[in-house]
């Protein structure tokens, strides 16, 4: 059991001693064993050479949980004040990435640093959340069920997957429309409304067909039918289900993937990662990663019940539902459940701005666990 300070309204901040013992160690323990999932796993990816993917993975991590370890203990009513302006930046970034960002593999979803891409989308998914929870955390129940005081938190959500739209990038477009759903639906926005709108939403399919890409039009069909083009739309998925299947319960052994090394499975150290380490350590290694990932999960959400502000709830549940999304999307697309849409596997995917993303995310989370007890009244 963990010691935990609890604050008091005349002292609402935690020393640094105090936020160090209030630390959930189990919770980063998960982290760190994915993380090390995936450098093993990129290690493989290139056939045993640490230079080409698993090296830059380990720095990186190493980096990030820098940033995730000074959020955690960054005080809250830091990310409430900076809530909207963290928004606007964001905000600002998704629109430079539309006049002069970078184009890779179809899609011009980065910003050329030199030293690094940087993905703003990546920091949406962080900085609506905040804004949403800072929004909510500043109305009552009895606003958002008026007019006036829905449209502000509609178009925070709607403005971003727009631009996140043209870039094109309908993956991370629709997983912020989700969060936003659920954020919705937590602080009390009445069931029939979603339900009004997921009609709404069905009714208009026929005319956001049109505005698809081809090659995203391509993914739909394939989805619903890989088997008609196996040597190119349905080439993905098609050697996806093979190397799943060959993976078998044991798998067939580390660095001894056929699909993965003869080059048959694209794209084996970003979106089909999972592919891959199924295939070697077959269904105990990717149930491994299932259970560790709900494990962060279930902590995630416990901490958004243990949280009393508003606000901390909010962010928490925010933050996590993005996470869920990640895995569930990733994984759904490798099985051929769900159309491929390019969401990689945090912290076992290769990319940089996905894992700085996904790990302020957990620094944010847990900042909100270690002062759960912080009274941060209403601005």
């Amino acid at each position: 059991m963990y010691k935990f300070y609890k604050t008091g309204f005349r002292n609402p901040n935690l020393t640094l001693k105090e936020k160090l013992y209030n630390l959930n160690l189990t919770y980063f323990f998960f982290i760190f064993m994915l993380a090390s999932i995936g450098v093993l796993m990129l290690y493989s990816a290139a056939n045993g050479n640490w230079h080409v993917w698993a090296l830059k993975h380990a720095v990186r991590f190493a980096l990030s949980v820098t940033v995730m370890l000074v959020l955690t203990l960054t005080d809250i009513k830091v990310f409430l004040h900076y809530a909207y302006y963290f928004y606007l930046i964001s905000l600002f970034l998704l629109i430079v990435v539309e006049v002069a960002g970078h184009k890779g593999m179809g899609a011009t979803r980065w910003i050329n640093l030199g030293f690094m891409k940087l993905q703003p989308s990546e920091l949406m998914k962080i900085a609506l959340v905040l804004a949403l929870a800072k929004y909510f955390h500043s109305t009552t129940l009895q606003n958002i069920e008026t007019i006036p005081g829905i449209v502000p938190p509609l178009l925070m959500a709607l403005v971003p997957a727009a631009l996140i739209m043209l870039q094109p990038d309908l993956g991370t477009a629709l997983m912020l429309l989700f969060t936003t759903g659920v954020i919705l639906f937590v602080v009390g926005v009445q069931l029939w409304k979603f339900v009004a709108v997921g009609v709404g939403a069905l009714a208009m399919m026929p005319i956001a067909w049109h505005f698809l890409h081809d090659y995203q039009r391509q993914r739909v069909l394939t989805f619903l039918n890989p088997e008609r083009d196996p040597l190119g739309a349905g080439y993905h998925i098609m050697q996806s289900k093979i190397a799943l299947g060959s993976g078998g319960v044991f798998g067939k052994g580390f660095l001894n993937g056929t699909q993965s090394h003869l080059n048959f499975l694209p794209e084996k150290h970003t979106d089909f990662i999972f592919t891959m380490l199924s295939e070697e350590f077959g269904i105990i290694g990717a149930l491994l990663v299932v259970v560790l990932n709900l494990l962060i999960l279930l902590y995630s959400y416990s901490f958004a019940f243990k949280t009393t502000s508003y606000f901390g709830k909010l962010v928490i549940i925010g933050l996590s539902t993005n996470y869920f999304l990640y895995i569930f999307i990733n994984i759904s697309m490798v099985l051929g459940m769900i159309p491929v849409v390019g969401v990689p596997l945090p912290m076992i995917s290769y990319g940089g701005t996905v894992m700085l993303s996904v790990l302020a995310s957990f620094g944010i989370v847990m900042a909100m666990y270690v002062n759960r007890n912080t009274n941060l009244g209403k601005d």
